[in-house]
């Protein structure tokens, strides 16, 4: 190579590799499928580690990721709650020591524990694991996929609110149903209140579901008579 074209190359590779990057343990990769990731769920949680990392965006938004992936708002959203769900993925708030602004960025530690947690039962020989190294003239088959909270209920919410859920709101939607524990029928029938209401956010339906669990409303048949009672008395109130 001439001198002129290996400069012209050097240059144009220093701009390259410059523009950042992002660094992916091999284990993570090789395990992905092992601890229970779709290709599709590992290549989004890289690019959430590449806009950390060369981009310095702590919380892109669904919108950023689908763009990268080539996928809607909404399929990228559906993945991420999955992620959260199954603890790959967090969001953690933190404020800015300098603006005091308080703001969200993912979390993926989770996905690092779930890999190193697989090493220690898959131990390495020769560049493979013990597990790869005897069926390595074996097809690899993936694991059946976890089940996942029913998606109609975000479809639901989407389509009552008229936008895709953002991360925050489907963690809220999941927090109520797996921490909580509140049944899927009366987060529904909780909605169908806030709009009738015509307060439709989400504060506004974690009140709803807060006094029903008061008041041992435990399916939407005796939410809807609570609720029926509550208006019957603002009523005579009134």
């Amino acid at each position: 190579m001439k001198d002129g074209n290996r400069d012209a190359f050097v240059h144009g590779m220093t701009a390259a590799m410059s523009g950042g990057g992002v660094f992916v343990p091999a284990v993570l990769l090789r395990s992905h499928r092992a601890i229970g990731l779709t290709d599709t769920d590992t290549m989004l949680l890289i690019h959430i580690a590449a806009f950390k990392q060369a981009e310095n965006v702590e919380f892109p938004t669904l919108e950023q990721l689908g763009e990268r992936m080539g996928l809607s708002a909404k399929v990228v959203g559906q993945h991420v709650q999955r992620l959260m769900k199954e603890g790959f993925l967090a969001i953690d708030e933190y404020i800015d020591p300098v603006s005091g602004i308080q703001s969200e960025t993912y979390n993926w530690n989770g996905w690092i524990v779930k890999a190193a947690e697989w090493v220690t039962e898959h131990p390495v020989r020769g560049g493979s694991t013990v597990q790869e190294s005897e069926s390595r003239e074996r097809s690899f088959a993936p694991p059946a996929p976890t089940p996942t909270p029913d998606i109609n209920l975000f479809s639901l919410f989407e389509q009552e609110f008229g936008r895709p859920l953002s991360p925050m709101e489907l963690e809220t939607i999941s927090g109520w149903l797996d921490a909580d524990r509140y049944p899927e029928e009366l987060v529904r029938f909780a909605l169908k209140e806030a709009v009738f209401a015509g307060k439709l956010h989400f504060r506004y339906i974690d009140r709803i579901l807060l006094e029903w669990s008061r008041n041992r409303v435990t399916n939407s048949e005796e939410a809807r008579a609570h609720a029926n009672r509550f208006r019957s008395g603002s009523n005579r109130k009134s």
